[in-house]
């Protein structure tokens, strides 16, 4: 506290001052009352500071006045992963740490200055004038020229640049343990952002599109006629380069969690469980990605050779959704995205591939 030891060297400096005055002029009655006076205004002044500095001390989610030099008018305490931190109650220059957080901060009508996105399709920074700032790790340099008021994001990030980026701005991360954090990794930004009202709003309109999608699958319904995917399984997988070859996103995933939403049951192998709700999956068990629709999307670019290489497969040609032609390839942005605008994205391709091409 900079400035309580300021006013507390003041007042001992001046009590000092007091002190030799007076007995050093012993003799003279008038300037005793006058030192005395004016050491009462010093001792006044002094407790006024330190009232000042102590009202200005942060305490649990109080708004707290802070120096105007730091951008920051007003903010108040947030208390997330990395501890507590006083937030700006009305933040104006924002910077994302992923696309998730970017993507969840536009849905709440907030426009970040820059983000880092994982992507290699940035149509969305572009879009929206928001500047790169790196694929996964921030640019500090970056950053620090942006002048941002508040940095938001999640803990998946290299902790040892969070000091780093402290200093810039007031930031903040979000908890992520597993993929279905995704609902309240939203939830929380709506938080940090002020934008709760807004949020329930999204959720709202969410858990509609749910409901209309149910009704026009009939979900519910009780005969074969009416609900046309009773029995029926649906697979999804993504594809990429390399090593990892094809993974299946179980239940425990973001768009497991969307299925199972909507009601829609998955094949037997992939209705489980699994770490971080991924599975991989050998071209020899390329088996486990059948079913009766097979949902694709493909990570990255260089991950297409990969897929054609994989549709030459006799394996693949005998899976029961190649046969019946009903594979459909889809946005790895929205399938794998784990934020709320991605979460209708893929509602709104539930539909076009099985409201509107029906089985």
């Amino acid at each position: 506290m900079k400035v309580l030891s300021i006013e507390i060297d003041f007042l001992l400096e001046k009590t000092l001052q007091f002190k030799v005055e007076l007995l050093g002029n012993s003799n003279s009655q008038r300037k005793r009352r006058r030192y005395i006076s004016r050491f009462v205004t010093w001792l006044s002044l002094g407790v006024m500071g330190l009232l000042l500095v102590t009202a200005c001390t942060p305490k649990n989610r109080h708004n707290i006045q802070i120096p105007i030099e730091s951008g920051i008018a007003e903010c108040h305490s947030f208390q997330h992963v990395m501890g507590e931190t006083c937030i700006p109650t009305a933040p104006k220059r924002i910077i994302t740490l992923s696309a998730l957080t970017l993507n969840n901060a536009l849905l709440l009508g907030v426009k970040p200055l820059g983000s880092t996105y994982f992507l290699d399709d940035r149509k969305l920074l572009i879009s929206n004038g928001i500047e790169f700032l790196g694929p996964s790790q921030p640019n500090l340099e970056k950053i620090s020229l942006l002048k941002p008021d508040l940095i938001l994001g999640w803990e998946n990030i290299d902790k040892s640049v969070y000091p780093l980026l402290s200093k810039i701005a007031p930031t903040v991360l979000g908890k992520w343990e597993e993929p279905l954090d995704w609902s309240k990794h939203f939830d929380f930004v709506a938080q940090v952002l002020g934008k709760e009202k807004e949020a329930k709003e999204a959720w709202q309109n969410y858990y509609k599109k749910i409901e209309t999608l149910k009704i026009a699958l009939g979900i519910d319904a009780v005969s074969l006629k009416e609900n046309g995917y009773q029995g029926q399984k649906i697979s999804f997988i993504h594809i990429h380069s390399g090593n990892r070859g094809v993974e299946s996103d179980v239940k425990n995933s973001f768009a497991g969690s969307i299925l199972d939403a909507v009601g829609l049951q998955r094949p037997t192998a992939q209705n489980i469980n699994a770490y971080y709700g991924s599975i991989s999956i050998s071209e020899e068990e390329l088996e486990k990605a059948d079913g009766d629709v097979l949902f694709v999307s493909i990570l990255r670019n260089n991950a297409k050779e990969a897929f054609a290489k994989i549709q030459k497969s006799p394996l693949w040609k005998r899976l029961n959704a190649v046969q019946k032609n009903r594979v459909y390839l889809v946005d790895s942005s929205t399938w794998s995205g784990s934020n709320l605008p991605a979460a209708n994205a893929v509602l709104d391709d539930l539909y076009k591939y099985l409201v509107n091409t029906p089985l």
